[in-house]
């Protein structure tokens, strides 16, 4: 699947759909209206943007993502990690922690479990 970066206003879209597919197009609107303010219009103009995307399916006024959180977190992550750090994933590491609060003991065991399932 090919699709650029999602925007801010896609990935919320995709989020309404992840926590309740399959959702009827007439119930997605009213859970972006409640959670975004957003009108019905632009629920959507964006409903048919990530349609075009393939990210998304609204068959017979029910919707259903074609990708999964997982894979969109993961892709916009690599890409994040590419572009603001030329794809080094100890710089990101290094600049999240900088300056922020010391990790705790459980947060650094699972960073160390994370590290080594996915060792090469």
């Amino acid at each position: 699947m090919s699709y650029d970066l999602l925007s801010e206003s896609d990935y919320r879209l995709l989020s309404a759909v992840w926590d309740h597919e399959p959702v009827g197009s007439g119930e997605l609107v009213r859970l972006c209206r409640a959670a975004y303010g957003w009108q019905k219009s632009t629920t959507y103009t964006q409903l048919k943007r990530l349609e075009g995307k393939g990210l998304v399916r609204n068959e017979n006024a029910t919707v259903t993502a074609l990708v999964s959180r997982a894979e969109v977190q993961g892709r916009e992550s690599r890409s994040f990690v590419q572009r603001g750090f030329q794809g080094s994933l100890p710089g990101f590491v290094a600049a999240f922690l900088g300056g922020s609060r010391p990790l705790t003991d459980a947060e650094a065991e699972e960073l160390k479990r994370l590290i080594d399932r996915h060792r090469g």
